[in-house]
């Protein structure tokens, strides 16, 4: 079988995904090796996988003041440009060394086949350099521009499809920052001449590159007017609930009384960690409902809280998704896959570009209140949606329809017949 690369940047949410690829990969037969931030080596190599370390610096970036202050500062289309300004300068030594680190991960791997997400700059160059196919795999729907809905983070505005595609050259304008740096590491690590983009969407002989969406069609309906290299794949859930021995404490408090709320943010909340936590305490009280609290990585607080409410660090959500009421959470790809999964009802209160359209999409398929924006977060507004979300018969019926649908799914074993076929076929599209 083949040997495979796979390249993601990002958080642990960036990461989970394409864990879960790798594991389907395996056991088609390909010796699969994950190149991602050092801080995920035990978590990637506890699966059997292979694993190749890339610099930890763009999550020390995020995880600063002023990377949360610029996360915060990134909604809508003039805060992710504002936000790509702040940031672009003190990552762009960060990122001339993950290209680094990926280009010295594939001379390690050796693979016959390049998978990257777009946070990682380097995997279609690193591809042309050792002349094997690039696939690029992503959790949200903006590497590939349709009529039906515009780039995440753009404003959607009854224009019509002219303006729906005019939109997805805003990705092209964000990566524009990179694409000196991104030209400098093609000449000089890889010997590449030739113009080199940040973010690239051909393969050397002008052939579009293959984008897997791991995304599910019963969340998000496939644009009719998307190529034939752009797949929706469907969701790839990474299990972990049937390998996880809950704590005591957890396993108490959830059989204690009615299903509680689910609360976490990840690592998302902004500034002030602790004034999001009130927020969050005094809605609960409000509404009157037990909660699970979910300080994730720095996304909510713990300290002084009511009986009604546990904190816990993290569990994996389906182990705990299925044991709640009700939701609520940033709106991460993921996060909201998994609720959805669990046919929970769900409230979002998103921060940064996709997780809006992930609310979006919650509220339209019926599943949840309308989301709530994580700068107009108050005590009485999140209570209400939190109502909203638990005793509303509409919401609950939608969110059950949308598990046994998703019931029907199987993302993973999709990608790999995809990647089957870019194999079998070099750097030609599959039919």
């Amino acid at each position: 079988m083949a040997a495979i690369l796979i390249a993601t940047v990002g958080s642990r949410g960036d990461v989970q995904p394409y864990i879960a690829l790798a594991l389907g990969l395996r056991k088609a037969g390909h010796d699969v090796t994950i190149a991602a931030c050092a801080r995920f080596a035990s978590w990637i190599t506890e699966h059997g996988l292979g694993f190749a370390s890339l610099s930890d610096d763009i999550l020390k970036l995020l995880d600063s003041d002023s990377g949360r202050a610029a996360l915060e500062d990134s909604a809508g289309v003039l805060g992710t440009v504002k936000t790509s300004i702040r940031l672009a300068r003190r990552a762009g030594p960060i990122n001339e060394q993950l290209m680094n680190d990926v280009w010295d991960a594939a001379r390690a791997a050796e693979p016959d086949l390049v998978i990257y997400h777009p946070k990682a700059l380097a995997g279609p160059h690193v591809a042309e350099a050792l002349g094997v196919p690039a696939i690029l795999a992503v959790p949200v729907p903006m590497a590939v521009p349709t009529g039906e809905f515009p780039m995440i983070g753009m404003p959607r505005l009854p224009l019509g499809a002219w303006y729906n595609r005019l939109t997805y050259q805003t990705a092209k304008l964000g990566y524009r920052s990179y694409d000196k740096g991104v030209r400098a590491f093609r000449l000089a690590a890889l010997g590449l001449d030739g113009p080199g983009h940040a973010l690239t969407t051909t393969l050397p002989d002008g052939q579009p590159i293959e984008v897997l969406h791991a995304i599910s069609a019963q969340v998000m309906p496939r644009p009719a007017d998307w190529p034939g290299h752009a797949h929706l794949t469907g969701y790839w859930f990474l299990d972990a609930g049937g390998s996880f021995t809950p704590p005591a404490e957890l396993v108490e408090f959830v059989g204690a009384g009615d299903p509680p709320v689910y609360v976490g943010f990840g690592s998302m909340a902004g500034r002030d960690p602790a004034r999001m936590t009130r927020i969050v305490v005094e809605a609960l009280r409000l509404a009157g409902v037990r909660a699970i609290l979910a300080t994730g990585w720095g996304g909510l607080e713990t300290g002084p809280l009511p009986d009604t409410v546990l904190p816990i660090t993290e569990a994996p959500h389906d182990w705990i998704f299925p044991r709640v009421a009700a939701v609520v959470h940033h709106g991460g790809a993921g996060t909201t896959a998994a609720g959805l999964r669990a046919g929970r009802p769900t409230v979002v209160c998103p921060f940064i570009v996709d997780q809006f359209f992930w609310g979006r999409r919650v509220e339209a398929l019926g599943a949840g209140p309308s989301p709530i924006p994580q700068k107009k977060l108050s005590p009485d507004n999140l209570a209400a949606a939190i109502t909203q979300a638990t005793s509303d018969c509409g919401i609950a019926a939608a969110a059950a329809e949308i598990r046994s649908r998703l019931r029907e799914d199987d993302g993973v074993a999709n990608a790999v017949r995809v990647i089957a076929a870019v194999l079998k076929g070099g750097n030609r599209r599959p039919k």
